[in-house]
């Protein structure tokens, strides 16, 4: 069905599942997989951050060595836009990508924690164009 899909991690505790869930669907499918980290910049923390996420993204493709075209990407978020940043570069790269399916996580946020801490999710949600499968950790 799927013939790119994209798989958004960071290092909060829905990305595992995310993965998961990615790595069944392009198995599954005999789909390209990405798998991206927006790494938020700091003027200096940014090579604490692009190093985590570097590290971050390794355990991902060893985790992924059963399905046979998967790649990884390190984004670079700006920042100063917080949420918006990473959720804008994530979304940026599945529509330079070709993805056809975007998986990520979410913690189900709901009430005024949604509305003071946002979330990833819900902004890609309203961003992207493509499919969007939102994973929640079980």
């Amino acid at each position: 069905m799927y013939r790119k899909v994209m798989v958004a991690i960071g290092s909060d505790e829905t990305s595992p599942f995310a993965l998961q869930e990615a790595l069944h669907i392009a198995s599954t499918d005999g789909a390209q997989l990405c798998i991206v980290h927006a790494a938020a910049k700091a003027d200096d923390e940014e090579n604490k951050n692009q190093r985590a996420g570097a590290d971050l993204l390794g355990q991902a493709a060893s985790a992924a060595s059963a399905v046979p075209r998967v790649e990884t990407r390190l984004l670079n978020s700006d920042g100063v836009y917080g949420l918006n940043g990473i959720a804008e570069v994530i979304a940026n790269a599945a529509a330079e990508w070709g993805a056809e399916l975007l998986v990520v996580g979410t913690k189900g946020r709901r009430g005024l924690e949604r509305l003071v801490i946002g979330s990833v999710a819900e902004k890609l949600v309203q961003t992207v164009e493509i499919s969007i499968l939102l994973v929640r950790p079980h």
